[in-house]
């Protein structure tokens, strides 16, 4: 919700000095300082890089602290922080702040505060459910990151136009209230409440292979794995467990551990490209709506959201595929083949009528946001998981940390070019984020192969 308003407000920020509609946002036609020139598209492109390229980097050390503190004060502090430098940006206007240091600097605190968010809620959840259906439960849950998008496009276009400040200040305060509800309320694991987990979700796990553990057992000695994939990455536990007590002998997992995980690495540069296009989209979308018709900036804000309205729905949908096929890699690859041509569609003809506007949007939305949320969430809770941890719950955060902190450096890249590449023409931008989905989906490559050889074998073994 306190990304979003950026992307609906730089409409306003920065508007068309030959324009004869007269803004509010400031006694200077052209929009408010320092964004007023033409170098607009430059410091906005500096201002959402800020953002992310120190959420991505924060991102790595929050994994490793979220295994080691009470995810309750880490989630409730991590959001109050983010509501209070989401209503800093806005205030910003009341005070007449024109200093682009201060924007830069507020930008960089929310992308630290908001690294507390993806770790510790992943971890959360994984805690709280277990394997089965994990696709659909992870993907209806992660509905929640668009109808955030949602919200706060929403309530930043409902002010956008009237008084910008408020389109931050707004959702800060709603952030800032739902992280002290958390701080009450929020419960760390089943344990704390005597919800004990089953016997089986603490040991080995020895189900059928799903869809992160692509090495299954039946064909080891048909395919060549690296070492990484065939021994376990920690140490197996002790009776006694660990040096700390812990009655399970569970300890943390380091970065390097974590990348030794069989998928990891694949799943992280992938998700590089897919987040670079999901987010360039996620902040220069409304410009490009406004900049390509005759909409307003509300109007467009609108129309944006039904980007993310199709995300929901491809979440969803990429989950339910996961679980029926346990080809989790199978089922981003698909995806991002065909929401190339879609992309390239809706830059041809999106302009064209509204019917056709909504319906590309929703369609790109689906197909963009699908694999990314899969990646982000049942992926991330099943490689946190993975057999070659030897049943070790204390690596989902850190493996979740690895593989969106990699993604949100493409996050970071991708608004970054864009706001390089549109100067040339929007068609520019569009070729950036086709080629972007190409290389995510040759990333898999491997990971494809392997999932449909097990399918394969398994249907043989089934004959």
């Amino acid at each position: 919700m306190s990304r979003k308003p950026i992307s609906v407000v730089k409409s306003v920020l920065h508007t068309n000095c030959s324009d004869t509609v007269v803004h509010n946002t400031s006694s200077n036609d052209c929009g408010y300082a320092p964004f007023d020139d033409s170098n607009a598209p430059a410091l906005f492109a500096a201002l959402d890089s800020a953002f992310l390229f120190s959420y991505a980097a924060a991102m790595f050390a929050s994994g490793f602290v979220a295994e080691r503190v009470s995810l309750r004060y880490f989630l409730a502090f991590g959001m109050i922080f983010s509501g209070v430098f989401s209503y800093l940006f806005g205030i910003a206007k009341t005070w007449s702040i024109h200093a682009m240091s201060y924007f830069i600097f507020v930008q960089v605190c929310a992308g630290i505060s908001q690294t507390t968010g993806w770790p510790g809620v992943v971890a959360l959840i994984g805690r709280w459910f277990g394997k089965s259906k994990r696709g659909l439960i992870f993907g209806i849950w992660n509905s929640h990151t668009s109808i955030g998008n949602i919200l706060g496009t929403l309530i930043a276009a409902q002010y956008v136009e009237k008084d910008w400040a408020l389109s931050f200040i707004m959702p800060g305060i709603i952030i800032a209230v739902i992280g002290f509800v958390l701080f009450l309320f929020l419960v760390d694991c089943p344990e704390m409440v005597g919800c004990n987990p089953q016997a089986s979700s603490t040991v080995v796990d020895r189900s059928p292979p799903n869809d992160s553990d692509i090495e299954d057992n039946a064909y080891d000695a048909d395919v060549n794995y690296r070492p990484s994939e065939r021994t376990p990455i920690l140490d197996r536990p002790t009776a006694h467990g660990n040096a700390h007590g812990n009655a399970h002998g569970e300890r943390p997992i380091g970065l390097k551990d974590a990348l030794l995980i069989p998928g990891v690495i694949e799943f992280s540069l992938c998700l590089f490209f897919s987040k670079l296009v999901s987010y360039t989209f996620l902040y220069w979308l409304p410009l490009y709506i406004q900049s390509s018709s005759t909409l307003g900036p509300t109007l467009s804000a609108d129309l944006s959201i039904l980007f993310d309205v199709g995300g929901i729905f491809g979440a969803i949908v990429a989950g339910m595929i996961s679980d029926w096929s346990g080809m989790s890699a199978t089922t981003c690859t698909v995806m991002l083949f065909l929401a190339s041509p879609v992309l390239l569609v809706y830059q041809e003809y999106g302009a064209t009528s509204v019917f056709v506007s909504v319906f590309l949007l929703m369609v790109a939305g689906f197909l963009v946001n699908g694999p990314y949320a899969l990646i982000t969430t049942s992926v991330s809770a099943e490689l946190g998981q993975h057999s070659s941890l030897e049943g070790n719950a204390k690596a989902l955060a850190t493996v979740t940390a690895i593989i969106d902190g990699t993604g949100s450096i493409g996050a970071a890249v991708g608004p970054l070019m864009a706001g390089m590449i549109s100067s040339a023409g929007w068609q520019n931008v569009f070729y950036m984020l086709i080629i972007s989905d190409f290389i995510a989906m040759l990333l898999l490559v491997r990971l494809v192969k392997k999932e449909c050889t097990r399918v394969t074998r398994s249907r043989i073994r089934i004959e």
